[in-house]
């Protein structure tokens, strides 16, 4: 695992190591639209997770997550610490949860 100083060089290093899709919560999935995929908890296995806290006074935490579908396909899921769980549900959270190392970093 990388330390990285904002969520922009993390999105960047790990497109250039092949996470080029672009996932986003649904209420019982991970979608990517521009491949129209969808992926079920079982579906996907999560390889690095990164979280960064932002300014204590606003709402900017966030977590960035990359995976790897049972088919193959590398992307990331970036989401907000709160919003998270909300999102995706909580079988899809404690997925998330239970299979990664998490690395908190905190970017000024």
């Amino acid at each position: 695992m990388k330390n990285y100083k904002s969520l922009t060089d993390a999105l960047q290093d790990l497109k250039s190591r092949g996470y080029e899709a672009n996932f986003e919560t649904e209420s019982f999935c991970l979608y990517c639209g521009d491949l129209d995929m969808r992926l079920d908890p079982e579906e996907f296995k999560v390889d690095e997770e990164y979280r960064f806290k932002g300014d204590p006074n606003h709402d900017e935490d966030a977590v960035l997550v990359a995976i790897t579908s049972l088919s193959g396909v590398k992307g990331t899921l970036v989401d907000s610490f709160g919003a998270y769980s909300e999102k995706m549900g909580f079988e899809k959270a404690e997925r998330i949860e239970g299979n990664h190392q998490t690395i908190s970093m905190i970017t000024s």
